[in-house]
């Protein structure tokens, strides 16, 4: 395998059966995650500009027309997006714009097929001066970008949220959206289906975080199968970091399948692909300390 493994614990799925390994791996011996997300120079984009690359009729995405008419700085700096741009495999490039209500505070557009009609849509925080963020929904059309779903925002000004995933959570045909809503104070867990117009909360649970103020990384939360049992579940760090927690809906409702505690808090993104060649997504990931963690899918 051409890693050192420094220990090994084999931790069990009472509720299933099954079992997963938890191992610390020599940093130096890890590849690079792969990540679709690329720097580059595009036109009109953030000074950090991180552009998202599309499998479909998107090709690339990013977020356009920096701002300071938002003064939270919780990604580190006081610029924030006014808007978003496309460009299309035809190479044609589509711009959409938010009043001067409200920000994009991310760091770049999310591209994954909601309504499962073959076309991806946009999936952003879109952060309100005086009401704190929400999660916002586009739909690309030829004519342009059009709003298609969005949540009821915070409530607050400088209250932020952070996507963790949008997958099928419940297993009835659907994809969620999941975030954790203020994950600096008291996290929130939860998930958002599309109901007409609207981002319907129909999940929520306490005791999550999943970025830390003035990061400019986002990834410290990741949706994959867990316990093989065909659903993808839910990865978040509890707040403080020290507790990587493993969620699940289970019979209509988030239940926690089991939590790996560390004795240093998880300081990198959750890196999700498969490290033992077996065909399962695994996780992978790293602590304060420098050890790495390797998480196997049974």
């Amino acid at each position: 395998m051409g890693r050192t493994v420094c220990s090994l614990l084999l931790l069990l799925w009472t509720s299933w059966g099954s079992a997963f390994e938890l191992r610390y791996v020599e940093p130096a011996k890890l590849s690079a995650p792969a990540d679709q997300r690329t720097s580059s120079s595009v036109d009109d984009a953030l000074p950090d500009v991180v552009v998202t690359e599309g499998a479909g009729w998107i090709r690339r995405a990013w977020l356009v027309f920096p701002t300071r008419r938002y003064d939270h700085a919780i990604l580190g700096d006081d610029v924030e997006a006014a808007g978003v741009r496309i460009e299309l495999d035809s190479n044609q490039r589509l711009t959409f714009l938010l009043p001067g209500d409200s920000v994009f505070e991310d760091r770049f557009p999310r591209l994954v097929d909601l309504d499962s009609d073959g076309v991806d849509e946009i999936v952003l925080v879109r952060s309100y001066l005086e009401n704190g963020s929400a999660l916002m929904v586009l739909k690309v059309k030829p004519t342009g970008i059009e709003p298609l779903a969005e949540s009821l925002p915070i409530g607050l000004a400088h209250r932020w949220l952070n996507p963790v995933g949008v997958a099928d959570f419940d297993n009835d045909g659907q994809k969620e959206l999941a975030v954790v809503t203020t994950p600096h104070i008291g996290g929130n867990l939860t998930l958002y289906r599309i109901n007409g117009n609207r981002l319907e909360l129909i999940h929520r649970m306490p005791g999550f975080s999943n970025h830390r103020i003035g990061s400019r990384e986002l990834g410290q939360s990741a949706v994959v199968d867990v316990n093989g049992d065909g659903v993808t579940d839910l990865v978040v760090p509890a707040t403080g970091f020290h507790e990587l927690r493993l969620i699940s809906v289970v019979n209509g409702a988030l239940k926690e399948l089991n939590c790996v505690k560390h004795s240093s808090p998880i300081s990198t993104t959750l890196d999700v692909r498969d490290l033992d060649g077996d065909g399962d997504q695994d996780l992978s990931y790293g602590l304060s300390d420098g050890r790495r963690v390797e998480l196997l899918s049974p």
